[in-house]
């Protein structure tokens, strides 16, 4: 009989090397690879239709969570850029410009489907169950980016709270001028640089 190499390793290094093989698995899945191969760039990713009647604010997402997601470099970085991320459903286009509220051609820009990939990773009217959140801030999923936000408190995601947790009515589309309340003064779309942010 042979003596296998591995039966003669002592377990310390047996547990160590699967220890290596676990964490090197769950790294490639926290990134969210959708290919069959893991080292690949995901398939794209088709946003689901939204089937709850309420969509979140698209003039919120444009002033206020598009910068959040650019200043943490989501939307450049290799995990979430929609050329090479390879960070599951959430896609970026880090060169997203703003675009007028109301334009015809809104829903073919940039912008639009930052949104819509940022919205499908929500759960629309529950911050606290949205991955949006929860990967970032690494709450009982992994994230392949690590920490972003160090807790609740951050800004950042007391932004992205108000953002998730007020829809746009029920039966109002992502651009209803009922949006505009969450920002003081509330927002005049042919001036919204003189509106802040709400939080609360």
């Amino acid at each position: 009989m042979i003596d296998s190499p591995r039966l003669k390793r002592p377990r310390r290094v047996r547990r160590r090397s699967a220890a290596l093989i676990w964490w090197a698995a769950a790294s490639l899945t926290a990134c969210g690879g959708g290919g069959s191969n893991p080292f690949d760039t995901p398939n794209s990713v088709n946003n689901p239709t939204i089937t709850g009647g309420q969509n979140l604010a698209f003039a919120y997402f444009q002033k206020c969570i598009q910068p959040i997601l650019v200043a943490r470099t989501c939307a450049a970085s290799g995990c979430h850029d929609n050329v090479r991320g390879t960070g599951g459903a959430l896609r970026m286009f880090p060169g997203a410009t703003p675009v007028a509220l109301g334009s015809s051609t809104i829903r073919d820009s940039d912008m639009y489907k930052n949104f819509l990939s940022s919205q499908g990773s929500s759960v629309i009217g529950s911050a606290e169950q949205s991955k949006l959140l929860n990967k970032p801030l690494v709450q009982g999923v992994l994230h392949g980016g690590g920490v972003i936000f160090q807790n609740v408190q951050d800004p950042n995601v007391v932004m992205l709270q108000y953002w998730i947790n007020r829809p746009a009515p029920q039966s109002a589309d992502e651009f209803s001028p009922s949006t505009y309340s969450m920002f003081t003064p509330p927002l005049d779309p042919n001036n919204p640089d003189l509106s802040t942010c709400n939080t609360q």
